[in-house]
């Protein structure tokens, strides 16, 4: 189980992306929300954790995945663009990636407070990029395999 401390200052940020993008990211060292936007990409400090919910499989495609993806700690102090392809510069942060193992969140519905409407949870992913609490973000690192040490984090 990968370990890692948290302080009160740490914040959890979930980021939304089909699996496949998401596996890039991990692959690369590197985080990037909502299609590589600045503003979200600015949002995390140096040690905030970042985790990915992944709706889909495969941007495009019907292929439900539903599952949290990734989980890891931003490692730098402020996002830096890179060319992605020819004309697409997209935002991103370097990621040290910890998870052992994804979390199906059907299970985790009732148990996750960012979650107001148990009957309509995809609404919380709408909008791409979400900062959630303390608690929820302990809850996902035990399902990922990722052990919190001495977290003394405040609720939210």
């Amino acid at each position: 189980m990968a370990s890692v401390s948290f302080s009160e200052s740490t914040r959890a940020w979930v980021g939304v992306a089909s699996r496949d993008h998401v596996q890039n990211g991990i692959e690369g060292g590197f985080a990037q929300f909502c299609h590589g936007k600045v503003g979200p990409a600015r949002r995390p400090r140096r040690g905030d954790v970042v985790l990915y919910y992944s709706g889909q499989e495969r941007l495009g495609e019907k292929s439900p995945c539903q599952r949290f993806t990734a989980f890891g700690v931003i490692e730098d102090d402020e996002p830096a663009t890179v060319e992605q392809f020819p004309g697409f510069f997209p935002w991103r942060r370097s990621v040290r990636w910890l998870h052992k193992a994804e979390a199906p969140i059907r299970p985790l519905i009732d148990r996750l407070r960012f979650i107001d409407d148990k009957k309509a949870w995809g609404a919380k992913f709408r909008f791409g990029f979400l900062e959630i609490p303390a608690a929820d973000m302990l809850l996902l690192a035990r399902e990922m395999g990722v052990e919190a040490g001495e977290a003394k984090l405040s609720p939210y």
